[in-house]
């Protein structure tokens, strides 16, 4: 699913696509199974829009997906996915050290995130989209994820 040629300025659909299918891979804690599952955005990004295009009517489990704006210096605790825009990408620290020890799935756009908090960064290599992978930062946050879902990036640390 990831070595499809991205476009010049990230294709955000793909982005959708991608991040819908985490939710597969992922386990979350009951305690974040009950309500709507949101994902966050933080920063002026295009994904928003092609995000509440893809999840509309699809779920999660039993929960219905509800994307959110949220501002760098919100109460990001009440969603289950969070994505950094690449505008806010220097925010990335701020933002795992709020969220530190919570069941949120961070996902960012920018070169050396996933070494800097992220637990999932996108980033483009030779005109393809690949994933780099913290494995630590997912398991520090207390979710489970699929030992597939680890063969779809690059793992770094």
């Amino acid at each position: 699913i990831l070595n499809i040629k991205a476009q010049q300025n990230s294709n955000y659909a793909l982005y959708a696509n991608i991040i819908y299918r985490f939710t597969k891979y992922v386990n979350w804690p009951d305690d974040k199974k009950t309500g709507d599952f949101t994902i966050g955005i933080v920063g002026d990004t295009p994904l928003y829009d092609e995000l509440k295009d893809f999840t509309a009517n699809r779920l999660v489990g039993s929960q219905k997906i509800v994307v959110k704006r949220f501002a760098s210096s919100s109460a990001f605790l009440e969603c289950q996915i969070l994505f950094i825009g690449e505008d806010k990408s220097n925010y990335i620290k701020k933002i795992a050290a709020t969220t530190a020890g919570a069941a949120i799935l961070l996902i960012s756009e920018s070169e050396g995130l996933a070494q800097k908090g992220s637990c999932i960064n996108f980033i483009i290599v030779a005109e393809h989209l690949k994933l780099e992978i913290n494995k630590n930062n997912i398991e520090r946050r207390n979710l489970d994820v699929a030992s597939e879902f680890l063969t779809l990036g690059i793992i770094v640390k």
